[in-house]
């Protein structure tokens, strides 16, 4: 399911969002948007419960068969693709501010939030980046993960979404067909 592929590459971004310069830097050295784990939690985890979901949607499960069983397990599907959508907003959200904070780095000394009072600006000025002496290339490391974080929190959004509403249609109308046999 695509829901997967996508809380993976959100799991990995987060990942790497902890390691800028490929080094390790401690937690007061990171800023908050990459240390609330959006990509890992929301993007990640919290998306994987509709795939989940969707996958074990086919089988008998606690549900039983038939049609109040069809039902049941499109209930489940509701709950867990809302748990999805919450999630994809979750990392959208933190992304969104970490891409218009800006890293937290080390300049003149003091390791600090040096892009907050510029509204996200900082992004189409290159030579504001420099700034930053460590971790060097922060804010192109932020800006790619962080963007990439963005457009796949979207797209989850939206699977996710249509998954919710097709679950509810499902528990709505059920599928109550009887099966028939052709001989």
């Amino acid at each position: 399911m695509c829901t997967g592929q996508q809380s993976l590459v959100c799991i990995v971004a987060n990942a790497l969002l902890l390691v800028p310069d490929g080094k390790t830097w401690s937690t007061n050295q990171l800023s908050l948007q990459v240390l609330l784990m959006a990509g890992f939690i929301g993007g990640g985890l919290m998306v994987l419960c509709p795939g989940i979901a969707a996958v074990r949607a086919g089988g008998k499960g606690c549900c039983g068969t038939g049609c109040c069983g069809n039902r049941c397990r499109m209930l489940r599907s509701i709950f867990s693709s809302a748990i999805g959508v919450l999630g994809a907003i979750y990392c959208l959200g933190v992304s969104g501010a970490g891409l218009q904070t800006g890293p937290k780095c080390l300049a003149d000394d003091k390791w600090d939030y040096h892009f907050r009072e510029t509204a996200g600006a900082y992004l189409f000025n290159r030579t504001q980046w420099y700034l930053c002496e460590e971790p060097p290339n922060v804010v192109l490391w932020n800006l790619t993960l962080f963007s990439l974080l963005v457009v796949v929190s979207c797209l989850e959004i939206v699977l996710c979404g249509i998954q919710l509403v097709n679950a509810t249609v499902g528990v709505i109308c059920g599928d109550c067909r009887k099966k028939s046999s052709t001989h």
